[in-house]
């Protein structure tokens, strides 16, 4: 059973930091590129970031470039984003997954997220 548990979301004031974890589960993680979404309340879900596989390629959503960075550590099965400058419209649960090697979509399994609240 495939599983990802999303940690480190939290109140922050604007231009603030934190740091997301997602804990993988139940697949072969170095195999997969990875990544984090966001859903903001009455929005669709959202890609924000992704990493390859082996950690050496990443794009960002326009709307976080130069503030976020996702990273990977495969011996820990474990995804980060970091996050600074955080704004209110960064406001939103985050959840991270794995893209289909083929179709490069998410995965069907999600977590329950971890959600981020930037206040002003």
């Amino acid at each position: 059973q495939v599983q990802f548990v999303e940690s480190g979301g939290g109140l922050v004031q604007l231009g603030g930091t934190l740091r997301l974890s997602c804990a993988a589960s139940g697949l072969t993680f170095s195999m997969y590129a990875m990544s984090w979404y966001r859903q903001a309340q009455g929005k669709e879900r959202e890609l924000v970031a992704a990493i390859a596989s082996a950690g050496g390629f990443t794009n960002y959503a326009d709307s976080v470039k130069g503030r976020f960075t996702i990273s990977r550590d495969n011996a820990k099965n474990t995804v980060y984003l970091r996050m600074n400058s955080l704004k209110p419209e960064d406001t939103a649960v985050y959840y991270c997954n794995a893209r289909h090697p083929a179709t490069l979509k998410p995965l069907d399994y999600w977590g329950q997220g971890t959600q981020v609240t930037v206040s002003s």
